[in-house]
């Protein structure tokens, strides 16, 4: 946990137990009518609480929140990930005076990273150097990162998680953890703190805790509208 108590607690095959008094809100990707996302719509807030937990099966009647499904439905939570620090196992892309961190096995399929061109793309242009920072800065799941003149761009963001809503593809998409809040493992292990992580809700991630994108094939994954 970090000073303030704030930290995301993994339950063995259950839940992710949230504690600190951790801000909850719902947000909206909002698409370009082209497959790329190019802004968050603020959707709704929760009453505060200082704890609580988040489904993390995809089973409960009462999401976000658990409802005790994981149990019933015998829910493997087994955390894949390599927890390797992202600096380390990341692919690096160099452009025209900037470079792109990417750990693919990140992505979230937010699709922050396609307008434009692609990401990929426009850091081999100066010209359009702003639009890659803003369009790696936008990936929830912190896959992307701009680096320019050795100095990391990451975007300011507040200590809180928001549930992303995917309205243009109609599916409740992963818990955005924000602000560098920790991620504890159901075995204790630590998870490298990082400005923005997306968690897996819909339990069918095959890089848990994180989110590979699973959801867009989880029929039971819909935003309920």
């Amino acid at each position: 946990m970090d000073e303030k108590g704030k930290a995301v607690i993994i339950i063995k095959n259950g839940p992710y137990r949230v504690t600190g008094g951790v801000r909850l809100d719902n947000v909206r990707i909002v698409g370009d009518g082209e497959g790329g996302s190019i802004a968050w719509e603020k959707s709704g807030d929760y009453p505060r609480q200082e704890s609580f937990f988040l489904c993390r099966c995809g089973a409960s009647r009462d999401k976000p929140f658990c409802d005790g499904s994981h149990a019933k439905i015998a829910f493997d939570g087994t955390e894949q990930a390599d927890n390797i620090p992202y600096a380390e196992s990341c692919r690096i892309y160099k452009g025209d005076g900037m470079a792109l961190m990417d750990k693919e096995v990140l992505c979230a399929i937010a699709r922050y990273c396609d307008p434009h061109g692609q990401v990929w793309n426009l850091i081999m242009r100066p010209e359009d150097r702003e639009l890659a920072i803003e369009e790696a800065c936008s990936c929830p799941a912190g896959r992307l990162t701009i680096v320019i003149d050795g100095e990391i761009i990451e975007p300011k963001l507040p200590r809180d998680i928001s549930l992303i809503d995917d309205r243009p593809e109609g599916k409740l998409g992963p818990i955005w953890v924000k602000g560098g809040i920790p991620v504890i493992g159901a075995e204790g292990v630590r998870y490298e703190p990082r400005n923005r992580v997306t968690l897996c809700r819909c339990g069918q991630s095959r890089n848990k805790p994180f989110c590979d994108g699973a959801h867009l094939q989880d029929e039971e994954a819909d935003d309920g509208e």
